[in-house]
């Protein structure tokens, strides 16, 4: 499936988490962060979700991660790390193939199936305000606050 782009309708969803059942549909009226990780405990994606924590005061919208990892394993990691926001369990990766955020990954020169760690600012009237693909985890939560404010002006 192709990557989303800005302009389109956020395909919705209804996902367990952290916080329970979470469906897309909870945040119209408010901007939505909705970002997509790889895997919970690892050294980027810790960093990541750690800076959406110490950036999010300063967002004025709500944030989601979603991994493939399952809710008993994101309890242990949203409890680690002291997160605020939920996190989504997208095991079978369909949320993340909605996004656009499944695809070909490479590593170490063996091409593979993944989560493609990818952001999407989701307006209040749920559409993609933002998409933003393939990103690097270092520094990225700050990418988002800043294109978060320049969308609002």
């Amino acid at each position: 499936m192709a990557p989303l782009k800005a302009g389109e309708p956020a395909p919705n969803f209804n996902k367990e988490s952290t916080q329970g059942p979470i469906d897309l549909t909870n945040y119209r009226g408010r901007w939505l962060v909705l970002f997509f990780y790889p895997k919970d405990f690892t050294s980027g994606c810790t960093k990541e979700v750690c800076d959406f924590r110490d950036l999010l005061p300063g967002m004025d919208a709500d944030v989601v991660g979603v991994s493939p990892d399952p809710v008993d394993r994101h309890l242990a990691f949203q409890e680690e790390y002291a997160l605020p926001f939920p996190l989504l369990a997208d095991e079978d990766h369909a949320l993340a193939e909605a996004y656009g955020a499944w695809g070909e990954k490479t590593s170490h020169g063996r091409s593979y199936q993944g989560l493609i760690r990818s952001t999407f600012i989701i307006d209040p009237q749920g559409m993609v305000a933002e998409a933003m693909h393939n990103v690097q985890a270092d520094g990225h939560a700050g990418r988002v606050r800043e294109r978060l404010t320049e969308l609002r002006e």
